[in-house]
């Protein structure tokens, strides 16, 4: 049997977006022609903090933000962590998600892993969105 992430209810994704301020994009890079920067763009311009996170590019800027090398060296509480990693990365976001303390996991479209989601729910942690673009959701629920 394959797995399959079963999201929350509109009702509560829609709660998680208007309780939200702060949106840590992992794996945003200054490529302006990657869904992650078109996402985070679209983000921002409707009134979110974006915090661009991404090892390789730690201390420029995208978005005119500056970019952390990971969720930990971020210095204000995150509201969501928005991912833009491959599956298989997940679970090590997860990781880093639980130190740090933020409110919403967020896998874009596309994005789901069964050991993330185990290690969360472990973790104490409820409020996961996997395989939703958080632009769409935005559009649909909020505007």
């Amino acid at each position: 049997m394959t797995y399959h992430f079963t999201n929350p209810s509109d009702e509560i994704i829609k709660s998680y977006l208007q309780e939200a301020n702060t949106i840590a994009v992992v794996g945003l890079s200054d490529r302006t022609e990657t869904a992650a920067y078109k996402v985070a763009k679209v983000m921002q311009e409707v009134g979110y903090q974006i915090i661009p996170v991404n090892p390789r590019l730690a201390g420029q800027e995208i978005l005119d933000q500056t970019v952390y090398a990971s969720l930990q060296d971020i210095p204000v509480h995150i509201d969501i962590v928005d991912v833009f990693r491959r599956s298989e990365f997940l679970l090590d976001v997860a990781h880093d998600f639980v130190q740090v303390g933020a409110d919403v996991f967020w896998a874009q479209l596309g994005l789901e892993a069964e050991d993330a989601e185990d290690f969360l729910r472990q973790a104490g942690c409820e409020r996961i969105v996997m395989n939703r673009c958080i632009k769409i959701e935005y559009g649909r629920l909020m505007v």
